[in-house]
């Protein structure tokens, strides 16, 4: 078993490699600029158009928040959650989820889980519970690197060392179960979709995290929670048809080596150890 069950399309990242060579040495050939090609290569167009294209499609956030929107009116009208609202531009967190139990459920929207701003979240007082959900809309992007990079790499280092309790990981996107990212949960069972709005979702890849946060002293070793436990992943998994042996289990444990803080990250499934970290030193710029 792997850290996330999908894999990056193999043929799909060879064509992606392939285009773009044929990109970087044809560009010119391309639109009405009026150059020749020294000329062309020369100017910093090429550059400049691939740059600007780039920025467009990582600076947005819009398209990311209309499939959060449809998946949470979904939940909300299935009777999964109680309501939820946009938490807006002046908190760090992205959505507040009343939950039925009347819980607060926060929801900290991200990308890919393997750049730095995984590291920036705040767990607000309000919370009852606290979700980080990855977005990765990048059909080329590795979702098995990007899920052990964000989980140990990024996220248990910034739990442990600033002490801010994170409840779970969803990763999960309008990506998942297309082309770009086969999702081996529908292969084979393709009525395990779900339907929203323009959107065929696979069931949801969960992640539960331990309920306390570790210490070398006092908490050495905690443990991932029960999925009903952490309401707000389990409306999740329930809404979104997901099996309880497809629920990953995260567990840390944490010590002191000489001057060093290290810890050591565990994800079961199905009863199963699917990867474990050496213990590694947390280093934090």
């Amino acid at each position: 078993m792997t850290v996330v069950p999908c894999e990056q399309n193999a043929e799909l990242r060879r064509k992606i490699e392939r285009f773009a060579e044929t990109l970087k040495v044809q560009a010119h050939t391309l639109g009405d600029h009026g150059l020749n090609e020294q000329e062309f290569y020369n100017s910093g167009l090429f550059r400049g158009a691939i740059e600007r294209i780039r920025g467009q499609f990582s600076a947005t956030m819009r398209e990311k928040r209309e499939f959060v929107h449809h998946v949470l009116n979904f939940m909300q009208d299935g009777g999964f959650i109680r309501d939820w609202e946009s938490a807006g531009d002046a908190n760090r967190h992205d959505y507040s989820v009343q939950l039925n139990s009347g819980r607060i459920g926060v929801i900290e929207l991200k990308g890919c889980l393997d750049g730095n701003n995984t590291n920036i979240f705040e767990r607000p007082p309000h919370a009852n519970e606290f979700i980080l959900w990855s977005v990765c809309t990048n059909p080329g992007a590795d979702p098995r690197h990007n899920a052990w990079s964000g989980i140990h790499t990024r996220l248990s280092a910034e739990i442990i060392s600033r002490e801010q309790r994170v409840d779970g990981v969803l990763i999960w996107d309008m990506v998942c179960g297309t082309i770009g990212r086969p999702c081996p949960k529908t292969q084979k069972h393709p009525e395990r979709m779900t339907e929203v709005g323009h959107y065929s979702l696979t069931p949801p890849c969960i992640y539960v995290l331990p309920a306390t946060i570790p210490s070398p002293r006092n908490n050495p070793a905690p443990t991932a929670q029960d999925l009903r436990d952490v309401e707000l992943l389990s409306a999740f998994s329930d809404c979104f048809r997901c099996d309880l042996a497809e629920i990953n289990f995260v567990d840390f444990e944490v010590q002191h080596k000489g001057a060093e803080t290290l810890r050591t990250t565990r994800i079961r499934r199905a009863g199963e150890e699917v990867r474990c970290s050496e213990a590694t030193a947390i280093r934090r710029a």
